[in-house]
């Protein structure tokens, strides 16, 4: 690690660059590297280049940081009607500027690995890179950060703005759980370190003493992400509690053979928090080189999938109700993870429960990278700058104004299948919705080449109110999906 040390030295004064307003002159290198097991990669194989293209909306960042130059590497290339579109999101008034300074480097490999992997079997395309930064300021933005892209940076001679890798345990759930007990941060009733059904039984009988009607458990895999490598377990079967015997037979019966497998190299075992009044927020954190701690963001998490427990969006803010709150144990913890080397983008994902007539709130994880409130925020970031007021859970925009998005990955229009991405850009400025920068209000799509994979784009609805923000993300879906249908037929 010694080459990397060294070459981390360098961060501090390209991370003070890329301020906004900056002038000095830079270069953000984006990777967007899911650099994640095997089994959930292969799971979004069909999906990674527009998983990746999320990042086009740091491309905002040309219009308010005029010294940046931005460069993207990606599996699929976006093309030129999406980079445009960008360019003129951030610099309606010179788009041509804002295009000279974004650039995409395209890695044509689809396989179920992370960009990194394919980017260092391309030593053309890393000198490539290398001739583009040209020895001038720059830093290297990962979703998470494994050996690969240490290798990759390394090899760039660029430092990255992001968690070592041998820091990475620190966001296992696991050594999470330990981490936040420690922050003072309340969880739920649980057991770290569980490595298959004997020890998923055993932590279930030793929640039963504590929560004696105790329903389901959550079973997360250590190293997981999104919410893939969680799984529901039944305590009770025709609402009888299943006998401690037993347990280790059934707790994992229904789990698919990848689960039963993965979980060998860890996992938790939590109480399902239940309650009439449930919801799922999270805290945005960034620690910087210099150790400063800044909350960036609270959100409401939307979840869906087969287990309910799967990213799908957000909303922005959380409720005001519990959103200082969350705030707070978000501060506690990055200041922890500060002191232990921590880079970069930290999210605690939280459960909120409402009782006796006021909100509980218990912390879940904690996420050492980027996620799915990262690129949303960053839209909002650039196109109404201003602060996050974490007291009042609301951003201020410069004039003292506030803003509110509602943000959704997995908008699929019936018979979008194919739809070009300069078809669903239009749809939405015909309908009146596409983003104003003069009010500062409007849609943002992202996630574009998705339309070509399986009918799937993203959407981020800025509102100066909650309720503006859902009519702006629902009227965008019906635009979307009033387009789509010729589309079909």
């Amino acid at each position: 690690m010694g080459r990397f040390e060294d070459l981390q030295k360098h961060l501090l004064a390209a991370w003070r660059a890329n301020a906004m307003g900056s002038t000095d002159e830079h270069v953000v290198v984006l990777l967007p590297s899911f650099s994640l097991g095997p089994t959930i990669l292969e799971h979004y194989r069909d999906r990674l280049g527009s998983l990746e293209h999320r990042y086009l909306l740091a491309g905002l960042m040309l219009g308010t940081i005029p010294g940046a130059e931005l460069l993207l590497v990606t599996c699929v290339d976006p093309g030129d009607d999406v980079l445009d579109y960008y360019a003129a999101l951030a610099g309606p008034h010179d788009p041509a500027s804002v295009r000279r300074r974004l650039h995409v480097v395209v890695v044509p490999d689809i396989s179920a690995r992370g960009i990194s992997a394919k980017l260092l079997d391309r030593p053309d395309l890393l000198r490539q890179i290398r001739g583009q930064v040209a020895g001038r300021p720059a830093l290297l933005e990962a979703w998470n950060v494994t050996d690969d892209e240490v290798a990759v940076a390394i090899s760039l001679g660029v430092p990255v703005y992001g968690t070592a890798p041998n820091l990475w345990p620190l966001g296992f759930k696991s050594s999470g759980r330990r981490l936040l007990q420690a922050a003072g941060v309340p969880v739920p009733c649980g057991c770290e370190e569980v490595h298959g059904p004997s020890d998923v039984a055993a932590a279930i009988a030793s929640i039963r003493r504590l929560r004696p009607r105790l329903d389901d458990v959550v079973v997360k895999q250590d190293n997981s992400g999104a919410g893939d490598g969680n799984l529901i377990v039944h305590t009770r079967r025709d609402g009888i509690r299943i006998p401690t015997r037993r347990l280790g037979i059934e707790c994992l019966s229904e789990a698919p053979e990848w689960f039963a497998r993965d979980l060998l190299e860890g996992g938790v075992v939590e109480e399902l928090v239940h309650g009439s009044r449930l919801t799922s927020p999270s805290a945005q954190i960034d620690i910087g080189p210099d150790r400063s701690v800044r909350v960036l963001s609270t959100h409401e998490q939307v979840l869906g999938g087969e287990n309910g427990q799967v990213f799908t969006g957000c909303r922005f803010p959380a409720n005001p109700a519990y959103a200082a709150v969350l705030a707070g144990h978000a501060r506690a913890v990055g200041h922890l993870l500060a002191d232990r080397g921590v880079l970069g983008r930290v999210a605690v994902d939280f459960v909120a429960v409402r009782r006796r007539g006021a909100w509980e709130v218990f912390a879940l994880e904690i996420n050492l990278r980027r996620g799915g409130t990262t690129h949303p925020y960053t839209a909002l970031r650039h196109l109404v700058p201003g602060l996050y007021d974490e007291v009042g859970g609301r951003w201020i925009a410069r004039d003292g104004s506030t803003r509110c998005y509602r943000a959704d990955d997995n908008v699929m229009p019936q018979g979008a299948l194919g739809l070009r991405a300069s078809v669903a850009v239009a749809a939405v400025e015909e309908a009146g919705l596409a983003f104003d920068r003069a009010v500062g209000t409007g849609v943002v799509l992202h996630m574009l080449s998705g339309l070509a994979v399986d009918g799937r784009l993203g959407v981020v609805a800025i509102g100066r109110t909650p309720s503006e923000s859902d009519e702006l993300h629902a009227a965008a879906c019906r635009a979307l999906a009033l387009v789509s249908e010729p589309a079909a037929r």
